[in-house]
């Protein structure tokens, strides 16, 4: 710019002490809050490695130690000893439940878990605030919804009666709801949705034990990349925004308010590393999280799924305020009072000009073996044709083309291709090409190969 039936996934419903570990470090002699050795201040950051979105405030900024460096130089200052105490999880549920403990001083999670870590923050007083972005996409494209490979679920409307595994309380089940009730489709009755973590509905798919699979990044694409997963529905085609984004105890905030600065500073610094060389950072995250570099790149590169910024952009704001309804719909929340979560005062302490210009409409994009750049192209006709010349599939390590409709990025080989006359044109979903040819008289759906052919 991812058989038998599994036991439910409740991440809401555990009791806290279930969820915290049994070692934290952010009390005591090393209390983040200055309890004890005040010589020595621990700060515990929570964030989700394979939530991909979330680097620029985990797993990047953790292997780039630029909040340490801003902690040192703040420690030679103040004659305090900081380190940084990294705590990884799979989803935000565990995050928002160390954070309301009291354990946990700054977190990273998607927009529903920030709505619901607002609200238990108030809840168990111990509250919270949002206070940056990580990455976001403006239609919602983060979110898919995936089938097994040769299903024959077509679109939406083939759910009725279906098994469909998500994670309650998670962007991805916002996703579903919302484009469930407008395909006139009633999530709580007409589909038999599985409360499940991420890993557990993925294996649940292709164990062939649940129909579908409604997922955040980097889920969809991982599968989809393995060959174990099609996309059933792009959640770009809400058009609505969909983000990540950094959450902080506010008793934290307000007694190390230069610590929090220091943290904004250090994810402006890697926002700015994973924007200028967005390869190098692919390959940085993949080697930290064991996923395939090729699937970061999908959504952190330079044509990515998601745009990178801390801005805190009212449209992001106001989609927040949009998303209480659903948690409130499914009883996860009573009621979120956005505008007194929202704090934008802490990014504008720390980071001058802290938003970026707004990301233009995503380019094709070729990564060849052995390559540490990307090649980007203005149509993805020019792309098959780079890819024609490159060998086919023997020097291409990924192909990437935007959805003719909604921009979203895919696997040039795993998106459904449609020729008109006027040039190929890729999309997410099978459906979404289906509705294409039906309004463009002329118009077929090719196989990737043929679309390859044609173009060379």
């Amino acid at each position: 710019m991812n058989g038998k039936r599994s036991l439910p996934f409740l991440p809401l419903a555990l009791p806290l002490a279930l969820l915290l570990p049994l070692a934290t470090a952010c009390g005591g002699s090393a209390g983040a809050d200055g309890e004890g050795d005040a010589k020595t201040v621990t700060v515990t950051v929570g964030y989700q490695s394979k939530t991909i979105n979330t680097v620029t405030a985990g797993t990047l900024l953790r292997s780039l130690g630029y909040f340490e460096e801003e902690l040192a130089a703040r420690g030679k200052r103040d004659g305090v000893t900081y380190r940084v105490a990294w705590q990884d999880y799979a989803t935000g549920a565990p995050i928002t439940a160390q954070m309301t403990a009291g354990k946990i001083d700054i977190g990273s999670m998607g927009d529903f878990p920030l709505l619901i870590n607002a609200a238990r923050g108030v809840e168990l007083k111990e509250r919270t605030r949002l206070v940056s972005v990580t990455g976001y996409n403006p239609r919602g494209g983060l979110n898919t919804v995936v089938t097994a490979p040769g299903s024959p679920l077509r679109s939406l409307d083939d759910l009725r009666g279906k098994k469909v595994s998500t994670s309650v309380g998670s962007a991805a089940d916002g996703t579903l709801v919302r484009a469930l009730r407008r395909a006139g489709i009633d999530p709580a009755k007409d589909v038999e949705k599985l409360n499940q973590q991420p890993s557990v509905g993925a294996s649940a798919l292709t164990a062939g034990s649940v129909d579908a699979l409604s997922q955040f990044v980097a889920w969809p694409g991982l599968l989809a990349f393995q060959g174990k997963a099609t996309a059933l529905y792009d959640g770009a085609e809400l058009n609505l925004p969909t983000f990540h984004g950094v959450t902080v105890r506010e008793g934290f905030a307000q007694r190390r308010p230069g610590v929090l600065d220091d943290f904004l500073r250090a994810q402006r610094r890697a926002t700015d590393e994973l924007r200028a060389r967005p390869v190098a950072a692919a390959e940085s995250v993949a080697k930290e999280t064991g996923l395939p570099a090729e699937v970061v790149y999908l959504y952190n590169g330079a044509e990515g799924i998601a745009t990178f910024d801390p801005a805190l952009r009212p449209e992001l704001i106001a989609a927040l305020k949009d998303d209480v309804s659903v948690l409130k719909d499914a009883g996860l929340v009573k009621g979120v009072d956005v505008d007194a979560f929202v704090d934008p005062a802490p990014l504008r302490r720390a980071v001058k000009d802290a938003a970026y210009p707004k990301a233009d409409a995503a380019r094709s994009e070729l990564w060849l073996k052995g390559q540490g750049t990307t090649r980007s192209f203005a149509t993805p006709g020019e792309l098959l044709k780079a890819v024609g010349a490159a060998g086919g599939g023997d020097r291409v390590r990924a192909a990437y083309v935007p959805d003719a409709v909604t921009g979203t990025l895919w696997f040039a080989d795993r998106a459904v291709w449609v020729t008109d006359g006027s040039g190929p044109r890729a999309f997410v979903t099978r459906s979404g090409a289906e509705r294409y040819v039906s309004a463009h008289p002329g118009a077929r759906i090719v196989g990737y190969a043929d679309a390859l052919k044609a173009a060379s």
